[in-house]
C-alpha cells in the first residue's frame, strides 16, 4: 500500500518585501523609542513646550505613554532581530497600529491636525509590518 502526500509549497517572500519590512521595523523602532525617551526624560514644562498636551495631563499619564512608546519600539524590532519569540513582533505591530489609531483620534479631537500625517504614516508602517510578519514573511524562531 503506498500513500501519496501532497506538499503545497509557498513561494518565498521576495527580497524587496523582506528588506521593506526590516526598513519599516527599524523606522518604527527609531520613532517609538525616540519619542518614548523624550517623553520619559524631559521635564514636563519643557515637554509641554514641544507637545502642548503633555502639560494638560498628569505626569504619571505622560510617563505611562512614554513607556508604551518604548515597549512598542523595542518589541517591533528586538524579537525579530534575535529570533527569540519573533511572533511578539506581530503583536507589537498590532499594538503600534492600535496606538496610532488612538493617537490620531486624540490629536484630531484636540484640533492638532498638523500632527495627523505622522500618525497616518506610523499607522501604515505598523499595518505593513503586521501584515508582512504575520503572513508574507514571518521570522522563524531560533532553534536552541
Amino acid at each position: 500500500m503506498s500513500t501519496t502526500t501532497t506538499t503545497i509549497e509557498t513561494a518565498a517572500p521576495g527580497r524587496a518585501l523582506r528588506i521593506g519590512l526590516w526598513v519599516a521595523q527599524v523606522l518604527l523602532a527609531f520613532v517609538f523609542i525616540s519619542a518614548g525617551l523624550v517623553k520619559l526624560t524631559t521635564p514636563i514644562p519643557q515637554l509641554a513646550a514641544m507637545m502642548p498636551w503633555a502639560g494638560q495631563y498628569s505626569e504619571p499619564f505622560v510617563r505611562f505613554v512614554a513607556l508604551v512608546d518604548l515597549a512598542g519600539g523595542i518589541s517591533i524590532l528586538l524579537p525579530a532581530l534575535t529570533r527569540i519569540l519573533p511572533r511578539l513582533t506581530v503583536l507589537a505591530a498590532l499594538g503600534c497600529s492600535v496606538l496610532q489609531v488612538f493617537a490620531l483620534v486624540f490629536h484630531l479631537s484636540r484640533g492638532e491636525a498638523p500632527i495627523a500625517p505622522l500618525n497616518v504614516v506610523l499607522l501604515a508602517l505598523s499595518l505593513f509590518v503586521l501584515w508582512g510578519r504575520n503572513s508574507k514573511a514571518p521570522i522563524a524562531p531560533r532553534q536552541f
